[in-house]
């Protein structure tokens, strides 16, 4: 890691806010399945506190939400799949936030950590965004042949 990264006595000794940027990656695994889909399941997330100069790591059970873009074109970031892990019941934080009832069923399908199978993509990449319950948001993109 770059020098210039360890900014943790400089965030401490300023008195002002601070505004920087939280960088990490998802772990993340991209596998092939029965009839040559393909599908996403995310392991954890690990984040740099530029705070503390540590890298924090979460579990899954450390990420509030994922989304896939199943296509992605290096410009722009499309959710075309969308999964709510959470803490602390996810499923009634979203009805109650929707302020309407959501089908259970439907709701198993996308309280997961992995995906649903869908056709390799044309771009020959898919990208994964992971948001943690505090907030930082990371992005892992992986060639799929």
């Amino acid at each position: 890691m770059n020098a210039d990264l360890h900014m943790a006595d400089n965030l401490k000794t300023t008195g002002k806010g601070n505004l920087f940027v939280v960088f990490g990656e998802p772990e993340i695994e991209v596998s092939e399945v029965a009839g040559g889909e393909v599908q996403v399941k995310v392991k954890g997330v690990y984040v740099f506190d530029p705070s503390t100069g540590d890298v924090r790591s979460d579990g899954a059970e450390g990420i509030a939400c994922w989304f896939i873009d199943t296509e992605y074109n290096e410009e722009s970031f499309f959710v075309r799949h969308a999964y709510f892990l959470g803490a602390n019941d996810p499923y009634n934080a979203l009805r109650t936030t929707l302020r309407a009832q959501i089908d259970e069923a439907a709701w198993a399908g996308l309280h997961s950590d992995t995906s649903r199978p869908f056709p390799k993509p044309q771009s020959g990449r898919v990208a994964v965004k992971v948001i943690n319950h505090l907030g930082d948001e990371v992005m892992k993109v992986c060639k799929v042949r």
